[in-house]
């Protein structure tokens, strides 16, 4: 299967975040970016937009990126979002998958082929294991929605070998290089294009003493978790600043050797 125009929507899970790149927009490159230059080598004319935004809550994906994508006519369209809502104190899941059921029907409506996640299962993380129940109630809901659209599911939820930290960056919040290359092994893989991408090498997990992870737990709370508290406090978000990346057809260049 080949597409000509590819479209990603979400928030820092599509933008990149975690997977730096100096030479690319915001200085990123993610899994959305190593699924369209597979992509591009199948197609002479395959372009590519990336509208994702760090930091952005479902209604802001849906407000700000629905209609920049509609008006693009993409063939290909992958929609991540609702993290940022789930990990609020207080959310309104039903009302909020309403809203995202009828995005995704505009968007399905267009004939394009529609790509949706779930989110991961946070059973293996003590941080957000508390959250579990409605992580889980968000995927059954999202699971309707993209029945009812024939939208094609990414079921992070069932990748379970995201419970191994060496994907993630070391903000605990977004996948690292390994981890976005494996959700692009993921996604072409349900796409059903042929690739050659392969899991990127994992560091050796050398096990540390208490004390040791006590120290990297008060780290990592400091470093990351503190400033992540603030902003949700005084109203702010890291993408204020942020553009897209993508905004328009691009065309990109295939895999690095």
């Amino acid at each position: 299967m080949t597409f000509h125009r590819y479209v990603a929507l979400g928030d820092s899970f599509t933008e990149g975040v975690g997977d730096p790149d100096a030479s690319r927009p915001n200085g990123l490159r993610g899994w959305a970016d190593r699924v369209a230059e597979v992509l591009a080598t199948q197609e002479p004319d395959f372009t590519y937009a990336n509208l994702a935004i760090r930091g952005r809550k479902l209604l802001g994906v849906l407000e700000e990126q629905l209609e920049p994508a509609l008006a693009l006519s993409p063939d290909l369209v992958t929609v991540y979002a609702g993290a940022n809502d789930i990990l609020r104190p207080r959310v309104d899941l039903d009302t909020l998958v309403e809203a995202y059921d009828a995005g995704l029907a505009r968007l399905a409506a267009t004939g394009a082929r529609l790509l949706v996640w779930t989110a991961f299962d946070p059973g293996g993380s003590a941080i957000y294991r508390p959250m579990r129940g409605r992580f889980a109630l968000y995927n059954e809901l999202v699971r309707e929605a993209a029945d009812r659209h024939g939208a094609t599911i990414v079921d992070y939820w069932r990748l379970r070998e995201y419970r191994d930290w060496r994907l993630w960056d070391t903000d605990r919040m977004h996948m690292g290089p390994a981890g976005h290359q494996r959700m692009a092994v993921e996604v072409l893989d349900l796409l059903g294009v042929p690739h050659s991408l392969a899991p990127l090498p994992l560091v050796e997990d050398v096990p540390r003493s208490r004390v040791a992870q006590t120290r990297e737990h008060a780290d990592w709370a400091r470093t990351f978790a503190a400033p992540w508290v603030h902003r949700r406090l005084t109203g702010r978000s890291s993408g204020d600043t942020v553009s897209p990346r993508y905004p328009g057809p691009t065309r990109i260049g295939p895999p690095p050797a």
